[in-house]
């Protein structure tokens, strides 16, 4: 089913049984005053009789349209290590450069950190505290090595290492990070 095609139709059919649409559904979100998602729908619900599947849809929509638009060319990092963590962005590219010749994967960008991935998460890379870089690995082994500190388990990561400079980067960490690397494949 085409989740596009489907969207468009509960629009539809929400403007007919409202007798509004969209445009206007947002001019009474706007004037509500209201602002947290679960008060919106609540407010529909009970103002309009829009059934809880239809009001979330219109809530949603609406704060979409309202989001200020993004920028394509933006870069994932600027946010990450922006601020006080501007310095640590050296470490993270100079450690990107050694990890890329291990071959292929995927650099997914999260709120706070950078997830690496092949078939499974290997690392994570991100501000530990203002002033280090924070590598987390994923690896079955008991001990990694490179100065990784084992991790109760449940977390993110099996293994943790603070790194302070790029001279911190040495052949220990990148032999660690080598290991989860191919395990993830």
């Amino acid at each position: 089913m085409d989740v596009d095609k489907a969207l468009a139709t509960q629009l539809v059919n929400i403007e007919k049984r409202s007798g509004k649409s969209l445009a206007e559904l947002a001019k009474i979100i706007a004037k509500s005053g209201l602002t947290k998602h679960g008060e919106l729908v609540a407010m529909l619900k009970a103002d309009l009789g829009l059934g809880h599947g239809d009001a979330n849809t219109v809530v949603h929509k609406v704060k979409q349209a309202a989001a200020p638009a993004t920028s394509a060319d933006a870069d994932p990092l600027d946010a990450i290590y922006g601020g006080t963590s501007a310095p640590l962005r050296a470490i993270h590219e100079h450690l990107m450069v050694r990890i890329r010749t291990f071959g292929t994967f995927e650099i997914a960008p999260k709120k706070g950190y950078v997830s690496l991935r092949r078939k499974k998460q290997f690392a994570m890379l991100g501000p530990g505290t203002k002033t280090t870089l924070e590598v987390g690995l994923n690896s079955k082994l008991d001990q990694l090595g490179g100065g990784f500190a084992k991790q109760p388990s449940g977390g993110m990561c099996q293994f943790k290492r603070r790194i302070a400079g790029v001279a911190e980067v040495d052949a220990a960490l990148i032999t660690a990070i080598r290991t989860a690397y191919d395990e993830a494949g």
